[in-house]
């Protein structure tokens, strides 16, 4: 994929932004479902643990979407 600005309703947006949106979405869901089955419970910190997972989820989307 080439990163080239996105145009929303004659906006020009950078292409990051759109992707830093999706890994906080995607992040919310895994928050959800980790609050679900109790896992935060077991960890020290966990926002810095839900930061930590979501720059994981940010790298992983942007590696896969500049294949």
């Amino acid at each position: 994929m080439n990163f080239v600005e996105i145009d929303i309703f004659g906006v020009y947006v950078a292409p990051i932004s759109i992707l830093l949106l999706l890994a906080l979405i995607l992040t919310g869901v895994l928050r959800r479902v980790a609050n679900h089955f109790g896992l935060l419970r077991y960890v020290w910190r966990p926002p810095l643990f839900v930061g930590a997972v979501y720059v994981v989820v940010l790298s992983t989307i942007v590696l896969f979407v500049a294949r």
